[in-house]
């Protein structure tokens, strides 16, 4: 009896906090409190670096498949849109957004890992901090990048925050196009209902960003210090918001959101966002300059309102200094 008493009990608790963080060949796997968070694609087959899937605390996965796997229900358009990733469309007049192997073009470059500086497990957080190369179609470093990415253990959502510095081995030009920058790609549930959607699973998505907007004709193109984007898979009520660092280039950025998932900051793009061709928001970086860029990632229960948002920026704020 005592022993059966021991064993029950053992099950009724629920496992200690931790972010364990594991790598194996091309990949790091992230786990959060026991069950799979999501996945860190570095390998050489990997045309950028990615997460996918991500997931929130429920393990309901909030991340379109494709092209990694097929799910019914979903649209296979953009097959660069992989997970959560950062690219530029266009430096130096080459594709770091749009450059997969099937995307046939002589001007598609790469972010290849140059060093995996640490993969570190935690009780609270764990972190991974790499450095990669953005390489030119000829093998040439255009700019090599750090990033830091942390994860926490949480109860009821998914924290990720992104330090990203780029720093300019040659002079490099972020150019004017509204193909970036830092983006994600959303399940097909969590897509704003459109004409074109697919019927099922329904599209049940709203994007609303700090300054009230609702909607994609409302919020594309525009500024904000932060976007969330919500709405049910298969009955569960759930959220993410991307929040932009007051400290960040250009802040607060300009969203590349659409109603078909893709879910994006995008300081560069805005001739396509103003609909004018005589604006430039492109920058230009000389050898050894640098641009930092961070954000939090929350994956949350409910819509903006029940999940506190605004609060939770202005917190974020207050511990990324």
């Amino acid at each position: 009896m005592k022993q059966g008493f021991v064993y029950a009990l053992a099950l009724a608790i629920p496992l200690a906090a931790e972010v364990k963080i594991s790598k194996s060949a091309g990949r790091i796997e992230i786990d959060i409190d026991g069950k799979p968070f999501t996945t860190f694609f570095i390998g050489q087959d990997a045309p950028k670096p990615y997460l996918h899937p991500l997931r929130a605390a429920t393990g309901t996965v909030v991340t379109r498949g494709y092209p990694i796997q097929e799910v019914a229900g979903e649209s296979k358009d953009h097959p660069h849109h992989r997970g959560l990733w950062f690219t530029h469309g266009d430096v130096n007049g080459v594709d770091f957004w749009a450059n997969e192997p099937s995307q046939k073009s002589d001007k598609r470059g790469a972010v290849v890992l140059k060093k995996l500086n640490a993969a570190t497990s935690g009780k609270q957080s764990g972190l991974i901090d790499a450095t990669f190369e953005w390489v030119d179609p000829k093998g040439t470093p255009v700019l090599t990048e750090e990033r830091k990415m942390t994860f926490y253990s949480q109860p009821d959502m998914r924290t990720i925050d992104f330090d990203i510095t780029l720093r300019a081995v040659h002079q490099a030009v972020f150019g004017d196009t509204k193909e970036g920058t830092f983006a994600i790609r959303l399940a097909a549930g969590l897509e704003e209902k459109a004409p074109k959607s697919l019927p099922d699973p329904p599209r049940t998505g709203k994007m609303v960003s700090s300054e009230g907007a609702e909607g994609e004709s409302q919020v594309w193109g525009k500024r904000a210090p932060w976007v969330d984007y919500s709405g049910e898979l298969e009955g569960e009520k759930v959220g993410i918001a991307i929040l932009d660092h007051s400290a960040n280039p250009k802040h607060p950025t300009y969203w590349h959101a659409r109603s078909y998932g893709l879910f994006a900051a995008n300081i560069f793009g805005e001739h396509d966002f103003y609909n004018d061709k005589s604006r430039n928001g492109s920058v230009t970086l000389t050898p050894g300059e640098t641009l930092r860029f961070r954000y939090r990632v929350l994956i949350h229960p409910g819509d903006f309102k029940s999940a506190e948002i605004a609060k939770k920026y202005k917190k974020y704020l207050e511990v990324a200094r």
